[in-house]
């Protein structure tokens, strides 16, 4: 069985010609698949356009593999692909742009805290609730030097939460359409 480690883009959603590049089909094979193979579901928005998740292209990925190097049928490869569906959560596909394991985000301990509690009718606080004095602490920490992982790791995460205000907006533009045809009615 010779699988090739295939680079999937750190992205949320994918384009179906994206799709078609990462897995080396051409569209149509893959709209077929999606008769074929359940478990290949892209959401589709409201002008029908076709947005891949991660997991649907490491599914199509793997229908591949099953299909054309592993030389199953479409109804084999269905039965394995749902065996291996249930055995395990998540494909073993190599995933391109590694994230190095620094991590970016310093864990905080917190203290052991408890909410206000009443005594006697009045409010006491715990021990460990932070005091607004208590913040200039935080102030004289020095700045986090940004290297150039950091900056690409930002990046990602801005360019993935620019997409995701995106589809936000859509969502709430459809459904502002949807409740007005409501009213209509």
């Amino acid at each position: 069985m010779g699988q090739f480690a295939t680079a999937i883009p750190e992205k949320i959603f994918f384009k179906i010609g994206e799709v078609c590049d990462l897995v080396g089909v051409q569209a149509h094979v893959l709209r077929y698949w999606e008769t074929e193979f359940p478990m290949l579901s892209p959401q589709k928005n409201r002008s029908g356009q076709r947005s891949y998740r991660r997991r649907d292209v490491e599914i199509a990925l793997r229908v591949k593999e099953l299909l054309y190097e592993d030389l199953y049928t479409i109804a084999g490869a269905k039965k394995k692909l749902q065996t291996e569906l249930r055995e395990s959560n998540r494909l073993k596909i190599v995933h391109s742009e590694s994230v190095p394991k620094e991590s970016f985000i310093k864990e905080v301990k917190m203290p052991d805290t408890q909410e206000e509690q009443f005594v006697g009718g009045e409010s006491v606080k715990a021990e460990g609730v932070l005091e607004f004095e208590d913040i200039e602490d935080f102030q004289e920490s020095k700045p986090i030097e940004m290297n150039e992982d950091r900056r690409e790791a930002l990046t990602h995460l801005a360019a993935q939460l620019l997409e995701l205000r995106e589809m936000l907006k859509t969502k709430n533009s459809e459904d502002q359409s949807s409740q007005q045809r409501n009213y209509r009615v």
